[in-house]
């Protein structure tokens, strides 16, 4: 699967982002999905991951109350809603993928995860 994020852009303090990230090529049901992120001079971290159908959703702590994953496959798309941004949360954000059926799925680690797009920046100034 081929994965193209968008959506990402220069804000202020509080704003929104809603980040896209589209799959193409293969079924796009047939796979857990996650984003991660990743600030300069960082590694990549966990942000959020939805199983296959939706029914099941990830977060990191801190992000939680802040972020909300969803997905739609009919449009083969996976959201990231962000809201009350802060400056930390300045980064690139990135959206991957991995099959359903491969087992031990550790949502959180980058390592899970055979295919990622190309990332989407995001700025959020003080």
């Amino acid at each position: 699967v081929q994965l193209q994020a968008s959506g990402g852009g220069l804000v202020q303090t509080g704003d929104s982002l809603r980040l896209s990230c589209v799959g193409s090529g293969r079924t796009f049901s047939d796979y857990h999905m996650g984003w991660f992120r990743q600030a300069p001079g960082k590694e990549r971290e966990f942000v959020a991951a939805i199983t296959w159908r939706g029914g099941t959703t990830y977060y990191t702590d801190s992000m939680k109350a802040r972020f909300t994953i969803s997905r739609d496959n009919a449009k083969r798309t996976v959201y990231l809603q962000m809201n009350a941004l802060k400056p930390e949360d300045t980064a690139v954000y990135y959206c991957a993928a991995t099959e359903y059926y491969r087992v031990g799925y550790d949502y959180n680690l980058v390592n899970t995860y055979r295919y990622w797009g190309q990332g989407t920046q995001v700025t959020v100034s003080s």
